[in-house]
């Protein structure tokens, strides 16, 4: 049996995650995958809008993967390979020679982006419609209503 895991926020889950999952899936016969908490995301300056543990329920419900597990820190992956017997490490190609040092206990694969989506771009898009964002429409608005006035249009 060969088993594959993988690790990520996988905050806004979305198609790229899926694919990568599928992609990590057809590589093996068992994927599992460690999140990372919000915690250990705080400690690589990130913060998630969803929470650690919607985002294990989220992951856990794919058929493609077989289980999930909490990523507390960087220096828990040997041991986390070793304990899932796991032949294969697998991550996005955005990482790529950040891990090489585990080859020494698995094959280590770089896996290619889902081209035209990621976390990053959704939360961009997000952010326009911020509540302080919106204020700032509003206010724009209102502006714009007032010089409209004033001209007589």
């Amino acid at each position: 049996m060969t088993t594959i895991i993988t690790y990520g926020t996988f905050d806004l889950l979305h198609v790229g995650h899926l694919r990568l999952f599928e992609r990590l899936k057809a590589m093996g016969d068992r994927l599992v995958v460690g999140i990372s908490t919000d915690e250990f995301n705080a400690v690589k300056g990130k913060k998630s809008l969803i929470t650690f543990e919607n985002r294990v329920a989220l992951v856990a419900a794919l058929r493609c993967v077989d289980s999930v597990f909490p990523e507390n820190s960087w220096e828990q992956k040997r041991g986390d390979i070793i304990r899932h017997d796991a032949q294969i490490f697998a991550i996005g190609d955005d990482w790529q020679g950040k891990f090489d040092e585990l080859g020494d206990i698995c094959k280590v694969v770089y896996v290619p982006r889902t081209e035209g989506v990621s976390s990053t771009e959704i939360r961009r898009g997000l952010s326009v419609l911020s509540s302080g964002r919106i204020a700032e429409l509003k206010q724009a608005i209102d502006l714009l209503g007032s010089v409209a006035k004033e001209l007589g249009t």
